[in-house]
């Protein structure tokens, strides 16, 4: 490239391109001020209008993302909306970002959201007057190796199944498209014909003229300083120019979210972390590109480019990211920030590989901009777990623009109908504690997840950074026995456990979307757990503890359960804690340890949403209190049928079902320990105990439960084998198949739905109305036939399911069932819909007579839909299958 290096660095920052700024609309000189009159900005030395003194609702941040939730927010009928920005408005890092709108993102809320965005910007500028900048240009996806290609082919399965446009093509295909790309290296690609480009600033513009109109009072160069809470509550925001009372704060500071978080009394946990972002502006091509080209993301090469004035815009996301610092909350951060050559080196000669006639282009500039991640590559949005009325969108690395729309219009629904119109628990703020609050942490993180946008992510795969963070006492001595490990919610547990003389490493460096290396160790677990004994570190599930003085406790359960917790003392009640909509807010195991004590065991990443879930419905009483004892307790998972010899010889007590019956919870001496909550019950449908031991105790008894195990065959096992165990049993699990918008009724628990009890409990109105309209979707269980387990794809999750050619639902978990040798998929479908577009009732006939076929990256497979588990059929098929070939044998 031309007008090389050093022209470009002798560029003052103050310099820096302003990415298609606004012309247009009521701007004076691109200076931002407002001439709405709703609607203020302040430039210049002109003087700022007074400061509200209330509002019902203040947003601070005055990027897309914050315009964006004071734009939906109005549209939903809100006033008194007052949005705050402590610079000029888009003027962060919105104004500097690259302005691609595509749908190619790895979770399908994210597709939900880009694709809201761009149906958004197309017809902002028809609502507003205001030009967007908006072309449709397309996208092309490249894969320059087979996995990649098979990761995008998935991509593009998931994408159709929400009518989204998409087609694989062949790197010839690629060329015609785009003229500058080099295919020589390529196998294939996917192309989004529908993606476009946008100019940033003005959609923010856009977006701010909109709200405006709507009412919302808009004032920039005014900083927030912190958010007043009393009781729990959102009270009033604190800023450099006085106090505005408000009822609801939301947080879209983006860069400085985190910072923000911090700086109120009650702090509250924001997760993010800044890196420099990197991208070149080239000056027009000789030919100059069309304003159609499509965009190219190349994600081996690690780069993305657009078409940008004729020239192009090119950006990545490299292997060595650069984590920055952002306490101050100072604008100036960002015009400060300074080209690095040397560190975009690696992008360049990507980029020069990728597109070779770029080597004569003139460089314009290389922009530096921030960008701010979170722990696990998404977005936060929702209510804070500690705050009420404190709602946080903010962490979108890299995909603000993309996401603004989507996540502005699902945060307003939020906050106006309690819950969105679409299942975001993967984005929910509660997802994180603050043990991931640690800005060490957070640097080091986002080191790892800055290049992991753009690598390519196999199932299973895990986070390297940031581990050995909650740990069983146990850690030390699995580890040593060849525990290979994977991290939920920062808890380190065991995946399998590596047989004596297995390679370590060939095994940890095994990815593929094939079979795994690690079949076999899990088949041998599975097959232990069946026949002999094994034991599962289950430390990481949530534990609380309820207690009262008298029936407040119970009362409170029985309002938030659908089961019934009035059960005898030491009865195990498997439940639900259902919303008013009827759907799974949480799903868990309630013992009750006494009359007015219960203990409650729910999902590892359950610990903050669950503990806010049930606070939130508590009275304010000094008599019932809510304990999360999850430190206390090391939970070991006794699995087979002889675990009841193995606890019967260390507590001598007769742990027959007689003695000891399914569901039931006793204290019992395990070794020389006593105090050991023992539950009948293993959340895989096997036979065994659950053994809940204080901390202080948990290394005796594990030593005591493995030497007492040898004479019947006990081994060490891991959450791969309890993974196959409960889906071959058909158990839903929260978080995987069940969330917020699944009822008992659709998933076949209505057993444990008690519409009879003495209490009206949360959601019981919703089950009863859909009871008597019929459940329109039904989750089954799916065995793939004519699947080769050793040459095809296996399925994961997420793949669409057909029924009689036709789309019926996904699939929400899936995996390799070792009793009946083939894979077992579980989700949800439905039947067409009916004549006036309206839901159908499902029925047994439509889940039995129907022709299902599961589409794993664009292949079909055949499968056979039931509502109970095939493994007792399938069993007893395999035994007399087995006895007549014994008789074959000794009859020659």
């Amino acid at each position: 490239m031309c007008s090389c290096v050093r022209s470009s660095r002798a560029l003052s920052p103050v310099l820096l391109p302003r990415l298609l700024l606004p012309q247009t609309g009521n701007r004076l000189a691109g200076r931002g001020l407002w001439t709405s009159p709703h609607c203020m900005a302040i430039s210049g030395d002109s003087q700022p209008l007074p400061l509200p003194s209330q509002a019902r609702v203040v947003i601070c941040g005055g990027g897309v993302v914050g315009t964006s939730v004071a734009y939906h927010l109005a549209k939903l009928g809100w006033t008194d909306i007052v949005l705050l920005e402590q610079g000029r408005l888009g003027a962060g890092t919105t104004r500097l970002c690259a302005g691609i709108v595509s749908v190619a993102k790895p979770i399908s809320i994210e597709c939900q959201m880009a694709n809201y965005s761009n149906n958004l910007y197309q017809q902002l500028e028809e609502e507003t007057g205001v030009k967007t900048g908006y072309v449709k240009t397309g996208s092309l996806c490249l894969a320059q190796n087979q996995d990649r290609f098979l990761s995008l082919k998935r991509l593009a399965s998931r994408l159709r199944v929400m009518g989204i446009s998409c087609n694989i093509i062949k790197p010839k295909e690629v060329a015609k498209l785009h003229p500058l790309v080099n295919i020589h290296d390529l196998v294939g690609a996917l192309h989004l014909p529908t993606d476009a480009v946008v100019s940033p600033p003005d959609v923010n513009h856009a977006l701010a003229v909109a709200a405006a109109g709507h009412g919302v009072q808009i004032l920039d160069r005014t900083t927030v300083q912190q958010v007043l809470v009393e009781k729990g509550q959102v009270l009033a925001v604190e800023t450099d120019r006085g106090p505005i009372e408000c009822e609801y704060f939301v947080n879209c500071a983006g860069q400085w979210a985190y910072e923000l978080g911090q700086a109120s009394e009650t702090k509250v946990s924001v997760p993010l972390h800044g890196c420099e972002h990197f991208y070149l502006l080239t000056k027009p091509l000789q030919e100059a590109l069309p304003a159609e080209t499509p965009v190219v993301i190349d994600m081996d090469g690690r780069i993305y480019a657009r078409q940008w004035q004729g020239g192009l815009l090119s950006g990545g996301f490299e292997k060595n990211p650069k984590p920055i610092f952002t306490e101050g909350r100072n604008q100036l951060e960002i015009q400060n920030m300074q080209e690095d050559w040397d560190h975009f080196e690696p992008m360049l000669s990507a980029l020069l590989r990728r597109m070779p006639n770029l080597e004569t282009a003139e460089i314009h500039q290389l922009v530096n901009c921030p960008e701010s991640f979170t722990p696990d590559m998404r977005c936060l949005m929702g209510e804070t777990p500690g705050v009420s009325g404190y709602y946080v969108l903010a962490g979108m690395n890299s995909s603000g623009l993309a996401f603004a729309g989507g996540a502005g219009k699902y945060l307003a629904e939020w906050m106006t109908y309690g819950y969105p119109t679409a299942n975001v628990w993967p984005l929910d703020i509660k997802r994180f504690g603050n043990l991931q609050s640690s800005r060490t942490f957070l640097r080091h993180r986002v080191m790892e997840v800055m290049p992991l946008l753009y690598e390519l992510k196999v199932p299973r795969w895990d986070f390297q950074t940031g581990r050995q963070l909650r740990t069983s006492p146990l850690y030390d001595r699995l580890d040593t026995q060849g525990a290979r490990w994977m991290e939920k919610h920062g808890f380190e547990r065991p995946k399998y456990f590596v047989p004596p003389g297995k390679d370590l490493l060939s095994l940890d460096q095994s990815k593929t979307f094939y079979k795994p290396d690690w079949f076999d160790i899990v088949g041998a677990e599975v097959k232990c757990c069946k026949e002999a004994v094994c034991v599962i570190d289950m430390s990481s599930f949530t534990k609380f503890e309820l207690t009262s003085a008298q029936d407040q406790a119970l009362d409170l359960l029985q309002h938030l359960c659908a089961n019934d917790l009035d059960v005898p003392v030491g009865h195990i009640v498997h439940t639900g804690m259902l919303n008013e909509r009827g759907g799974y807010e949480n799903d868990c195991s309630v013992v009750r340890l006494s009359k007015n004590s219960f203990f409650i065991i729910s999902p590892t990443d359950q610990q903050v949403h669950c503990w806010s879930w049930i606070k939130k419905h508590m009275p304010n009483d000094p008599h019932l209190h809510l304990e999360d004892v999850s430190w206390k307790y090391t939970a070991l998972n006794l699995i087979g049928p002889r675990a009841m010899d193995v606890l019967a010889e260390l507590s001598y007590v007769s742990m027959t079902p007689d003695h000891f019956p399914s569901m039931f919870c006793k204290e019992m001496s395990v070794g020389y320990a006593n105090g050991i909550r023992v539950m009948s019950m293993t959340h895989t449908g096997e036979p065994g105990f659950m053994l809940y031991i204080p901390i202080e105790y948990a290394l005796h008894v594990y030593n005591e439960v493995m030497s007492v195990g040898q004479k019947y065959g006990i081994r060490n096992a891991g959450y791969y084998a309890l993974r196959s165990l409960r889906i071959e049993k058909f158990f839903a699990f929260w978080g995987q198949d069940l969330d917020a918008f699944t009822t008992p009724l659709e998933c076949g628990r209505e057993f444990r739905v008690k519409f009879d009890k003495d209490t009206d409990f949360l959601g019981r109105e919703s089950l009863l109305q859909q009871r008597q309209d019929g459940v329109s979707r039904r989750f089954v269980m799916l065995v793939l036939e004519d699947h080769d387990t050793e040459l095809d794809l296996w399925p994961w999750w997420g793949e669409p399911i057909y029924c009689n050619s036709q789309l019926a639902g996904t699939t929400t978990s899936s995996a390799y069932s070792y009793t009946l040798e083939r894979h077992v998929c579980l989700g949800f479908v439905s039947p067409p819909f009916g004549p006036e577009g309206l839901p159908t009732p499902i029925t047994p006939d439509f889940i039995n007579r129907g022709d299902y076929e599961v589409d794993i990256a664009g292949q079909r497979y055949p499968a056979k839909a039931k509502l109970y588990p095939f493994s007792s059929l399938f069993t007893q098929q395999k035994r007399r299958k087995e006895d007549i070939e014994l008789g074959n044998l000794h009859g020659k």
